[in-house]
């Protein structure tokens, strides 16, 4: 009770600055390692300039993302949905492949949250343009280097993934399409 006492009367922008810097020190920590291997021949695919594991690399795993708010700062990716697309395999929430001229993304797993954002909308913020854009992939940050996730690197924690219609929306020229800073927040 003195606490907060003191915080509303004698240093009530001490008190701010503190829950600020509280906030803000709401970080999401690796969670472990995992080491990759060479991909089997023809067996990762490069097409959006995707990354392939390298033998003996460790590779940053994750099990969350930063926190979600009215603008989560991001970094939007490329990745194609199709069949034999970079993405491998179908999309977690419906097990379907999607055109790569629809708006969808797939989400870093904390965000994913163990599918609670499936087949629900996003709104992406990015080059002075917004885009709706439905979820319907986990870019996977707790696995990668196998079969299941094409011998790709786990993705990083603050990834949204997005096909082609999203980049087009946002307007961004295609010489400059692979990696942005964006923000984006849940549909209402």
């Amino acid at each position: 009770m003195k606490k907060q006492v003191i915080c509303s009367t004698v240093f009530p922008l001490l008190c701010i600055l503190l829950l600020f810097l509280s906030v803000e020190a709401q970080t999401c920590s690796p969670s472990g390692k995992i080491k990759g291997k060479t991909p089997p021949p023809g067996q990762c695919n490069q097409e959006n300039d995707s990354d392939c594991c390298k033998d003996g690399r460790w590779y940053t795993t994750y099990k969350c993302s930063p926190p979600v708010s009215s603008q989560t700062k991001a970094t939007l990716t490329l990745n194609s949905f199709e069949r034999d697309g970079d993405g491998g395999a179908p999309s977690e929430c419906d097990n379907q492949y999607h055109s790569d001229d629809d708006p969808v993304v797939a989400l870093s797993t904390g965000w994913y949250s163990n599918g609670k954002r499936c087949l629900n909308y996003i709104n992406i913020h990015g080059n002075g343009k917004s885009v709706r854009a439905k979820v319907v992939d986990e870019c996977d940050s707790t696995m990668g280097c196998d079969s299941d996730h094409d011998y790709q690197p786990p993705c990083p924690n603050n990834i949204v993934d997005a096909s082609k219609a999203v980049w087009k929306a946002l307007g961004v020229p295609e010489s400059d399409w692979g990696g942005m800073d964006i923000y984006w927040s849940d549909t209402d």
